[in-house]
């Protein structure tokens, strides 16, 4: 089964140890993730700005090549793309005078009227597969593996493009539990990152991540689940700061969703590229007997 896969920027550069592994996984599960022809950045954040619908062409342009491919579903990997192009669908499902100005400043392209519906791969893995049917195809499971589901921002709000529940999401937890992890709760699995902070204040994002790392290794996490590259590098970059200034401070591994899925379906390492993760997973890994 085909599905139609928005990849976004990041991921065919910074973030390939999210892409690759879910390519090899969604194979492995009998589903093809094909890359939409002619794809653009999907403008990296929603503006909120009402005058600023200039911004919006970008996600719209890629759900029109969707819709021109014959599909009516859109899978993407990455929680700000989700986001970003979830909630300029909305804009264009529900704002005739919005929808008639965003499809006349696209005069070369058809028109586009909220046709296409926009998943995360976890939606996939939740509503179209099942947690059961995943679980049966574990040849790994990742059993003694501790791991804090850390959600973000982008996930869970706002509410009407959210994946799950704000308050209580069980998404990750299901997920986790399906490959066989132990999936730890931990009260910041909604904290911000730092987001795009990071840009003017580099150093400073370190006490976003210090925050949130404390409060999982204190709830017995011995690892990081996410979904975002942005997340991804500010908690990475955050931990590498702390880790200089401060002796006290205990890091941990962080994997993206996707890798843990390659390795509990039991996939090569080499589809993983655990050696672009942050605070070195590969040694527990190794300490649990899940990598050779």
């Amino acid at each position: 089964m085909s599905l139609a896969y928005y990849p976004g920027c990041t991921l065919k550069t910074k973030a390939r140890n999210l892409e690759e592994p879910a390519v090899a996984s969604l194979e492995a599960l009998g589903y093809e993730l094909e890359e939409i022809t002619r794809w653009n950045c999907c403008g990296a954040a929603y503006s909120l700005a009402d005058d600023d619908l200039i911004h919006q062409v970008a996600p719209v342009r890629n759900l029109v090549r969707v819709k021109e491919s014959g599909m009516s579903q859109m899978v993407t990997l990455c929680a700000v793309c989700l986001n970003t192009l979830k909630r300029a669908n909305l804009v264009m499902k529900a704002d005739e005078e919005k929808r008639n100005t965003i499809n006349s400043f696209m005069d070369e392209e058809p028109d586009y009227d909220g046709e296409v519906s926009v998943v995360h791969l976890l939606e996939v893995l939740r509503d179209e597969i099942g947690w059961e049917t995943l679980s049966e195809k574990v040849r790994r499971p990742l059993h003694d593996l501790r791991i804090a589901a850390y959600y973000g921002c982008t996930l869970l709000r706002p509410k009407d493009v959210a994946i799950d529940d704000e308050a209580n999401p069980t998404i990750l937890r299901d997920f986790l539990t399906a490959l066989g992890a132990t999936p730890v709760e931990f009260p910041e699995f909604a904290r911000c990152c730092g987001s795009y902070q990071v840009m003017s204040d580099p150093d400073g994002i370190s006490e976003y991540a210090r925050v949130i790392f404390d409060s999982a290794l204190s709830h017995g996490a011995e690892a990081l689940v996410l979904t975002c590259p942005l997340c991804d590098y500010d908690l990475g970059r955050g931990q590498q700061v702390l880790m200089k200034k401060d002796n006290s401070f205990r890091g941990m591994p962080m994997f993206y969703f996707t890798q843990l899925l390659a390795l509990a379906l039991g996939l090569g390492s080499e589809v993983c590229h655990f050696e672009l993760n942050h605070g070195d997973p590969e040694s527990l890994l190794r300490a649990k007997k899940l990598l050779s």
